[in-house]
């Protein structure tokens, strides 16, 4: 998937479902740098030295992550993000932030969104009523 696809693809989601999907692209990428199969779990806050990677193969994920993003990453960002888990926090606060910004310059994550929603739902069935 190249860069403007998969940017296009994450920003026609809903908010509360862009970080999902962004994880699991970046899974994807990882797991294809590893060699890892598809039913093989990538535990996501391990270590990156821990999970089989050397500098050369963090240079080779930063490049592939840069190109499906479309985006620029740091060398350095890797190599203190030491966790897929903290590279995705560092993903949607610093680098991408445009596309998980609720418009108020505050971020959703994954909860509030869900809390949301569930609010959103019973005003409206109030509101039916």
């Amino acid at each position: 998937m190249t860069g403007n696809r998969a940017i296009e693809r994450l920003r026609a989601l809903p908010l509360s479902e862009r970080r999902t999907a962004l994880e699991e692209l970046v899974v994807t990428e990882f797991k294809a740098t590893l060699l890892m199969t598809d039913d093989e779990e990538l535990p996501l806050d391990g270590s990156y030295f821990d999970l089989g990677f050397t500098s050369l193969r963090i240079t080779e994920i930063k490049d592939r992550l840069e190109d499906v993003l479309a985006c620029g990453i740091s060398a350095n960002v890797l190599f203190n993000q030491p966790t897929v888990t903290q590279l995705l926090e560092h993903l949607t606060r610093d680098v991408l932030v445009d596309l998980f910004d609720s418009g108020d310059g505050i971020q959703e994550d994954d909860a509030a969104a869900a809390r949301r929603a569930i609010a959103d739902s019973i005003f409206e069935d109030l509101y039916q009523s």
